[in-house]
């Protein structure tokens, strides 16, 4: 009799969410209240416009809604997946194919790991791990100026989020922690936000939110190229202005780039200290690491104990690595199958089988694959200019030493997350309670 009354609460839940999800067209982001929130950080639209005129469709205007067993079995996938990340047999499995520079072990951890899900039937599946995720503080700022669901809508609801000034500090305490495990009680003054050519990437206004941020508490902050930067007389600099530590958002996860190697010399001599770093890198995004996740006798031959085993089996899109050898199988099922670059970010050059080419399909061979099993995204409908559209989405935990700071929610059409569909972009997520 419980058990029959655990599958209807279950099932009621679900149809919850999925109405909520097609039903609920209240409008979250708040414009007005955006501009008074940046105004009081000292932006004089400068920001505000990089967000709403420029990037248009970087912020959605819609909520998303998760129920909180699904969201509470995101979190215990994590747990599992860090609990072996943690282990020495893993580490050296996977250093094994690594860059030689994911060897060198800093004390730091590394920020804002992201762990991306899909919900298929409310069931998530964890699709991919980024070491570098952007739009942390970007979703702090949505949290801050959303305006609150219609009553209709509200019952049974909880907010996901905690207020904007406890996230930020949140944030800001972490880079403090990534620094004193590096140095101790000495004093952190300079920071560096690095990537390629800053000014032209899509993601600048967070870039420039982070730097207010720091000068907030005290920290002399840059936005720069890795070329701007030099090593001598055992410090990295940019220009008079040594630095401490440097908030790595480049893509080029191994530094080994010709503009990266001041940088990378300095990590390396541990007389600056960059997060996230390599090593995390290698531990955490190489995509190649989710063929061992999702491997049973791997993990059985790893030492992981069944039920971590059981949550990762069933809680990863099962990975395998692309090769030619399996050319003729890989071809044949290739519709039930989504390939990506081992060692990719941001959806480049990841594909849907059932997209592919011929030509293409010879490509991915002849590179560094894997294919991962094609998970079906939940998805949201939304009202855009009076007409609804059916927006995909995912879910993307923003995780610290094992621990997630924040969840948010990314509306696309298309293949993949793009940031480019009208109305889509990232929404503020709110849990439905069981």
């Amino acid at each position: 009799m419980k058990e029959q009354q655990a599958s209807t609460t279950t099932k009621v839940c679900k149809l919850s969410v999925e109405q909520l999800n097609q039903q609920c067209q209240c409008m979250a982001q708040n414009q007005q209240a955006l501009r008074v929130w940046l105004s009081q950080q000292g932006d004089e639209g400068g920001i505000y416009d990089m967000i709403v005129k420029e990037r248009p469709n970087l912020l959605a205007k819609t909520r998303v809604f998760v129920s909180e067993k699904c969201l509470q079995k995101q979190r215990d996938i994590i747990t599992a997946i860090e609990s072996v990340i943690a282990m020495p047999a893993y580490q050296q499995r996977v250093l094994a194919y690594a860059p030689e520079v994911a060897n060198y072990h800093p004390k730091a951890q590394g920020v804002f790991f992201g762990y991306d899900f899909h919900l298929e039937n409310e069931e998530p599946k964890l699709i991919e791990i980024n070491s570098n995720a952007g739009g942390a503080l970007i979703n702090a700022l949505l949290v801050s100026s959303e305006q609150p669901c219609c009553e209709r809508f509200n019952f049974g609801l909880l907010a996901i989020k905690k207020a904007s000034e406890t996230l930020e500090q949140t944030f800001v305490n972490m880079f403090q922690e990534e620094w004193q495990a590096e140095r101790g009680t000495q004093v952190l003054k300079t920071i560096a936000i690095v990537d390629e050519n800053p000014v032209s990437q899509y993601m600048l206004p967070e870039f420039l939110l982070f730097k207010k941020l720091f000068e907030q508490h005290g920290l002399y902050t840059v936005i720069c190229d890795p070329s701007e930067l030099t090593y001598h007389d055992g410090a990295l600099w940019y220009e008079q202005q040594r630095i401490d530590l440097v908030y790595n958002r480049l893509t080029n996860f191994s530094l080994d780039a010709p503009t990266q190697q001041a940088l990378l010399a300095a990590y390396l001599a541990a007389e600056v200290v960059v997060t996230p770093h390599p090593r995390a890198h290698a531990l955490y995004a190489d995509k190649r690491n989710l063929v061992i996740l999702t491997d049973e006798a791997e993990l059985i031959a790893l030492g992981v104990e069944e039920k971590t085993r059981e949550l990762l089996l069933a809680g990863i899109a099962h990975t395998t690595q692309v090769k030619t050898t399996d050319a003729d199988a890989f071809w044949a099922t290739r519709k039930q199958l989504f390939f990506k670059p081992a060692k990719g970010y941001g959806s480049k050059a990841a594909y849907r089988g059932d997209k592919l080419t011929k030509r293409v399909f010879n490509e991915i061979l002849s590179d560094n694959y894997v294919a991962q099993t094609l998970v079906q995204p939940s998805q949201r409908r939304v009202e855009i200019d009076h007409e609804f559209m059916e927006f995909k989405l995912d879910l993307r935990h923003y995780v610290y030493k094992a621990h997630t700071q924040l969840v948010s929610a990314r509306l696309y059409q298309g293949q993949t997350t793009n940031f480019r569909t009208p109305g889509g972009g990232f929404a503020v997520v709110k849990i439905v309670v069981d």
